[in-house]
């Protein structure tokens, strides 16, 4: 549990950082680039992986993951171009359904009867908490619904392969992890590159350092992420669902306190509903401890 809400709270600080980007004219694709280098040293320094036995784990997840990450990132700008913020947020939280359904059909979990009552609230909990009101800007541009499904698409194919990862027993996954955040930095730096050649940017020493904050972060939440999938490790669903209702909640919060934004009756209902969620989902994890 604490597990989870150390790698929600990582989650929602990289939401706000990427939130305040806009307004303080920050460079979102350097900031991504230079975050990966951060989280290649970090992850060296505490954890000094090993890559001898590398080639015994799925070679092809760490391939997958470390295009997908910076990949996303950019798919997601668009999205938010063409189709809006609050549709793009929609698909994003939607994505919940292809780990959730992975972990009953690819990892064997048992579907008891109250973990699905607890899952089939945080699916409403979702649905109730995502600002469905149009803005200015939502925009139907043509494309748009492709940029939408690569996103759910996406979101959920990466909750599927980190948890595929930390399954491996002979590749620590902090050394999977390592190479991920290498592959990622990369491809990054050579799309960075890209933009500084072609005049489409212009590179910013300041970046480096939001980029290694924004890493910090980024680190924290996919490390935490994997260690409760690691402690959870027979209940991935639950990972799953406390995950992205947690987020939820807190990133509700935080809007709410910081950005002060507000909140529509059926939102507040979807938060009631997210933290009914959780204890549900929770409560087979809480009886068998008591029992200990």
């Amino acid at each position: 549990m604490l597990y989870v809400f150390l790698s929600i709270c990582c989650s929602v600080v990289v939401s706000i950082m990427l939130k305040l980007a806009k307004r303080y004219h920050i460079d979102v694709f350097q900031a991504i680039t230079w975050n990966y280098s951060i989280a290649i040293l970090l992850t060296w320094f505490f954890f000094r992986p090993q890559l001898t036995h590398l080639a015994d784990g799925p070679v092809f997840n760490y391939l997958a993951l470390g295009v997908l990450f910076p990949l996303l990132f950019v798919i997601m700008a668009s999205s938010v171009r063409s189709a809006g913020i609050v549709r793009t947020d929609v698909a994003q939280r939607l994505s919940l359904f292809i780990p959730i359904i992975a972990a009953f059909f690819l990892f064997g979990e048992v579907a008891l009867p109250v973990k699905i009552i607890g899952i089939a609230l945080a699916f409403i909990a979702i649905i109730c908490s995502i600002p469905w009101q149009k803005t200015s800007a939502d925009r139907n541009t043509k494309g748009s619904w492709l940029h939408l499904l690569c996103v759910f698409l996406g979101f959920g194919v990466i909750d599927v392969l980190l948890k595929e990862i930390t399954k491996v027993n002979n590749v620590p996954f902090s050394t999977a992890i390592f190479v991920i955040f290498i592959i990622a930095f990369v491809l990054s730096l050579i799309g960075l590159a890209y933009q500084i050649t072609t005049k489409k940017t212009k590179f910013s020493w300041p970046h480096i350092l939001i980029g290694w904050t924004l890493g910090l972060f980024n680190f924290g939440n996919i490390l935490f992420y994997l260690k409760a999938h690691k402690a959870l490790s027979n209940n991935p669903s639950t990972v799953f669902s406390a995950m992205n209702i947690g987020v939820i909640v807190v990133g509700a919060l935080v809007g709410m306190l910081i950005f002060k934004e507000k909140l529509t009756t059926l939102n507040k209902i979807g938060l009631a509903v997210a933290v009914l969620a959780i204890v549900i989902i929770y409560f087979p994890q809480t009886l068998a401890f008591l029992h200990l």
